[in-house]
């Protein structure tokens, strides 16, 4: 069993307002949709159960690039689409935060007594998990959030978070049924946090013998969890160009800035996405086609949609819903038979590679994130302060195009 990883996720408190929320759990269900018909639900697990891939969706979707929020609200967020889309495809997600978390076994048997699984080996297998991190694993961390996501074939991933109240810091742990092989030696898929000293770990391999002999626990070897991958979140809120790949990033803009690109077949196939959208739409694209490999750099994937707090830049509502819609009607072709536009959201993930290999990065990041903050009042940019203004040195066309946005209800 391999474990994915560490990473540091700064405590973060408050609501995630409903106009991005209703977005992200929109964004969240075409993403599983576009997952499962090309990959399988067995790919849903796998992708769940990887931190790094997660932290990237959270950021997609307009979320703190770094903060422990992302855990809950995605998770929230892809529940609630479970909750529409889960029957169709056999997928389902239980449990959540605080209370919601106690209601994982009733959720469990429910879901076992329609699909004719184990309800009563899936609710030991999600006691357990959550009884190993918060006991057999100590390291500081009091668990507040417990999400099962199964399949109706029996398969399972955990994503679990525990805070620590006293660095205000969380620690995210991943577990996934097919790569486990015990409950109580090295479980895990993977574990988000900052390592601050010695971890008692009773999971380790090594520690059987303290399993084995309880109650000279306390005498046993103290084990320090492997760090195998790191992802250190940092505490301060803006995004930096040493936390992004800019040679990946420069790709992408380049696919959506410039026009003998964009001239490519199969993108035109995506009729009255502009050049911003386009950026986004190459994001998502990467996280539902993206290999493992792709994901070492969340930060980059809140150049999609921004984030609520305003970091790196406001969330460009307007840029999200065509995002949405475009993904939607992907999947809702792909359901009569029409693989085309599914074919078409795959190739700029595939294009933006293919650029990625001979690009050299030509654009500052400081750069990159002004045009962005400038523009986004254009698109609808919003964050949990409010609307995105125009620049103060404004031209009348410039206010003439605010004035028009301005003038339409927003949809949030």
């Amino acid at each position: 069993m391999k474990k994915s990883g560490y990473a540091d996720l700064p405590l973060h408190y408050g609501k995630v307002p409903v106009w991005l929320y209703e977005r992200m759990a929109k964004l969240g269900e075409a993403v599983l949709e576009s997952i499962i018909i090309q990959y399988g639900k067995a790919e849903v697990l796998r992708r769940i159960s990887d931190p790094f891939w997660f932290q990237a969706l959270g950021c997609a979707m307009g979320m703190d690039w770094h903060s422990s929020g992302i855990t809950t609200s995605v998770m929230g967020a892809l529940k609630k689409a479970a909750t529409r889309i889960g029957h169709e495809y056999g997928l389902f997600i239980c449990g959540g935060r605080g209370k919601h978390s106690l209601k994982t076994p009733e959720e469990l048997l429910l879901i076992a007594g329609k699909t004719g699984l184990d309800g009563d080996r899936l609710v030991k297998a999600s006691r357990l998990s959550a009884k190993i991190d918060n006991t057999a694993v100590q390291d500081g961390y009091q668990l507040y959030l417990h999400a099962f996501i199964l399949t109706d074939e029996g398969d399972w991933a955990v994503v679990q978070q525990g805070m620590n109240e006293k660095n205000r810091m969380a620690r995210r742990y991943h577990w996934h049924s097919p790569s486990l092989r015990s409950f109580v030696e090295e479980p895990h898929a993977g574990v988000c946090g900052v390592n601050h000293g010695l971890i008692l770990n009773l999971t380790d391999k090594e520690a059987a013998p303290a399993r084995a002999g309880i109650l000279s626990l306390f005498h046993q070897k103290k084990e320090v969890l492997s760090e195998m991958r790191k992802l250190s979140m940092p505490l301060r809120h803006d995004v930096k160009g040493e936390d992004v790949d800019l040679k990946k990033l420069g790709a992408i803009l380049a696919l959506s800035e410039n026009q003998s690109i964009r001239d490519f077949e199969s993108v035109l196939l995506l009729k009255g996405i502009g050049p911003r959208a386009l950026q986004s739409l190459t994001l998502v694209s990467e996280v539902i086609h993206g290999s493992p490999s792709r994901f070492r750099d969340p930060a980059r994937f809140s150049f999609a949609h921004g984030g609520k707090d305003g970091h790196p830049f406001p969330v460009p509502l307007k840029v999200y819903d065509e995002t949405i819609s475009a993904l939607k009607n992907s999947v809702e072709r792909s359901k009569l038979g029409y693989s085309d536009k599914q074919r078409a959201i795959e190739s700029l993930h595939r294009m933006a590679v293919r650029i990625e290999k001979d690009f050299k990065p030509n654009n500052r990041f400081d750069d990159l994130l002004k045009q962005e903050r400038e523009n986004s009042w254009r698109y609808g940019g919003r964050t949990v302060f409010g609307k995105a203004q125009p620049p103060r040195k404004t031209n009348g066309a410039q206010l003439e195009l605010f004035n028009e946005f301005q003038s339409h209800k927003d949809r949030g």
